[in-house]
């Protein structure tokens, strides 16, 4: 199952709310138990405080019986309605007692009379309802007369634990707010940032075939896009140059088949216009055979280049002798070369690890191109060498001067400098392309030089080891 599509901006300001909820909340949580602490550390002294004060009062003014008749002035020293504070002396009845709940006295240590009240004579409890309290219990010596009584103080922390509720209450309401306010900046902010590419689709919506020369403004794009932007533009040049040789490679295919079906429907037409004796219709069968060859060559190169273009071939390459092979395939082309009035020189030598059939027919197709374009009365020179990156084939003949421009779309398929027909193999314009398809399947190369007198050569350069497995 796919996933549903949602917009980016949507997922920015989401992931912005979701990091501002978290940094909130995580600052309100340390904020939040700061403040417990705070309030637990500051009640807890104010505790000590009061019982420390008692003991002072009970040191210096007061005996038993002053205490017993006073009680009132010790219970409004309480900090809380709810604090409990006893005066109890032994076991005996308390003294005081103010115990608003009746709250049990958990079991407590007495901090001597020789002692000062600390933070660690200080005992947690819980009220029924949760609410948190802290019991201290110091012996405190009345007067001169030596009489020590116990005191057993609590503060209940109802007003400490209603402030961090209120404010626990706050903190949510401002991770609230800040989670929504998050939300609309960042969609806003997030929806003027993707303005650019919102740009870069309208300009991207406008392309077709029929227009494929708009491109996307990448000075003005932004830093962050200017290489998205090249890069689609650089996608662009590859899919217009492409499109544009795929039109050209469908007139000329269209050009190149054309010829040879016009002919077989113009002699098969002209040999059914009337009855006509056997050996006429032999000769009509004979024509139409060859015209037959010729676009069973073009469909099988065709079909050759597809293959190579789209997917490898394992080649099953061998050790071949340079010159051997050069003198066997200038022998099988001797013919041609004679009705042109050329002669092949060679000067070769070394060895090259090839595959056989594939190397012969791309040496065989630039040594046709050669003898076809030859000045007649020349000579065609065939060199071979080894070198350090693997051997290179070198095949020259002078002809008609070929531009430099022109050279490098001598490989383009069905391209033609001279726009003459030849009787040839090889004559519809893809054997060129077919030589470079061979070399890139060997993981070489091909190129064509041109020197101002016309002397043409071609290169072609196999690897010593190269990208495909050797035999």
């Amino acid at each position: 199952m796919t996933r549903p599509a949602h917009s980016l901006a949507i997922r920015i300001a989401v992931s912005f709310a979701v990091i501002v909820s978290i940094v909130v909340g995580m600052v309100g949580a340390v904020l939040y138990h700061a403040t417990n602490r705070a309030l637990s550390t500051r009640a807890d002294y104010q505790l000590i405080a009061r019982v420390e004060h008692f003991r002072s009062l009970l040191h210096d003014l007061y005996t038993i019986n002053e205490i017993e008749a006073r009680p009132r002035l010790f219970e409004t020293m309480l900090g809380d309605s709810q604090d409990v504070i006893i005066f109890r002396r032994g076991a005996s009845a308390p003294i005081i007692s103010v115990n608003p709940e009746h709250m049990a006295l958990p079991p407590l240590h007495r901090v001597p009379v020789t002692q000062r009240v600390g933070l660690d004579a200080l005992y947690e409890g819980k009220r029924s309802d949760g609410v948190r309290m802290r019991w201290v219990a110091a012996q405190a010596k009345i007067g001169d007369s030596g009489d020590v009584i116990e005191i057993i103080a609590a503060h209940v922390m109802t007003q400490e634990a209603r402030v961090l509720s209120l404010y626990l209450i706050r903190v949510w309401i401002t991770v609230v707010c800040a989670v929504l306010v998050t939300l609309a900046l960042a969609y806003w902010v997030t929806s003027r940032g993707l303005m650019p590419l919102k740009a870069m689709a309208g300009k991207a919506a406008e392309i077709s075939p029929n227009r494929m020369s708009a491109r996307l403004d990448v000075a003005h794009a932004p830093t962050e896009l200017q290489s998205l932007a090249a890069s689609f533009n650089a996608m662009l040049d590859r899919l217009e140059h492409g499109y544009e040789r795929l039109l050209q490679f469908s007139a000329d295919l269209a050009h190149e088949l054309r010829t040879p079906i016009g002919v077989l429907i113009g002699e098969t037409q002209v040999a059914l216009a009337r009855e006509r004796g056997a050996a006429e219709y032999r000769r009509v069968l004979e024509s139409n055979l060859e015209e037959l060859e010729r676009l069973a060559r073009i469909a099988q190169n065709i079909l050759f280049l597809a293959q190579a273009d789209h997917g490898r071939q394992d080649l099953e390459r061998e050790g071949i002798d340079i010159r051997g092979e050069l003198e066997a395939i200038a022998e099988y082309f001797e013919g041609i070369a004679q009705e042109r009035n050329v002669t092949f020189r060679i000067d070769a030598g070394g060895k090259m690890v090839a595959n056989a059939i594939m190397c012969r027919r791309a040496i065989g197709n630039v040594i046709v191109n050669a003898v076809r374009y030859a000045e007649a009365g020349t000579v065609v020179c065939l060199r071979g060498h080894t070198e350090e990156r693997g051997a290179c084939i070198v095949i020259g003949n002078r002809g008609p001067r070929i531009k430099r421009e022109e050279l490098a779309r001598l490989f383009d398929r069905f391209y033609r400098g001279d726009a003459a027909r030849s009787e040839f193999t090889e004559s519809s314009g893809l054997g060129l392309s077919i030589v470079q398809a061979i070399m890139r399947l060997h993981g070489g190369s091909v190129s064509a030089d041109c020197t101002p007198d016309g002397w043409i050569e071609f290169s072609l350069r196999f690897p010593r080891v190269g990208p495909l497995h050797e035999a």
